[in-house]
């Protein structure tokens, strides 16, 4: 069996909430750029990007913010998370990212691996009862692909469709950035997300 473990960045074609004074597009592309910058960085995956019902001109903003060779490609946006794992290519495990997390810890993102040694599907749940990171393992279940789970999907929901106990692993929690009072929970004395620093910070 390939055993090769893949990341994905879902990141929507085009934008969405955005704080005061600030476009959302470009509030977008600050959070993918440094959502994507933390999993390049981490060992032993390998890293693309989904762009959710992205033509060409939205794949080609999203490649500008990627390493040369970083697969970009568009989603179905009725099943994006599952449709990105499916064109990740072979491998044993893909967790889906979403784009708004420039801070996540790539901890978190191991512990995920970690749960689908045994689990069908493992998550990072966020803070509002969404989810910031959702891994499958493959071959899909066929509960999950019935399930076809999105960020928006509550974990509630998840657990009543599980077949067996340990289905779905629950990883630490962590926040997304959908609201002005997410932005409290950037930590500004924390290295990284500097693309959306710099866009709070007005440069």
């Amino acid at each position: 069996m390939d055993d090769r473990r893949v990341v994905v960045l879902v990141v929507p074609a085009a934008g969405t909430w955005a704080p005061p004074g600030r476009t959302a597009d470009a509030w977008r592309l600050a959070l993918a750029e440094d959502t994507y910058e933390v999993l390049a960085s981490l060992d032993r995956v390998d890293v693309a990007v989904a762009v959710v019902g992205g033509d060409d001109a939205a794949l080609a903003g999203v490649a500008a913010l990627t390493w040369p060779g970083t697969p970009v490609y568009s989603v179905d946006p009725t099943r994006p998370v599952l449709d990105a794992v499916e064109q990740a290519g072979p491998a044993a495990a893909v967790v889906a990212v979403s784009f708004d997390v420039p801070d996540l810890p790539g901890l978190l993102i191991g512990k995920l691996f970690r749960a689908l040694g045994s689990a069908d599907l493992a998550v990072t749940p966020a803070e509002d009862g969404s989810l910031a990171a959702i891994g499958v393992k493959l071959p899909t279940a066929s509960w999950v692909m019935d399930a076809a789970p999105t960020f928006d999907t509550p974990l509630a929901e998840l657990e009543s469709l599980k077949p067996r106990r340990h289905a779905i692993g629950i990883g630490p929690g962590w926040h997304r950035l959908r609201s002005n009072a997410d932005l409290a929970r950037l930590d500004p004395g924390l290295e990284g997300w500097d693309a959306t620093r710099s866009l709070l910070r007005g440069a």
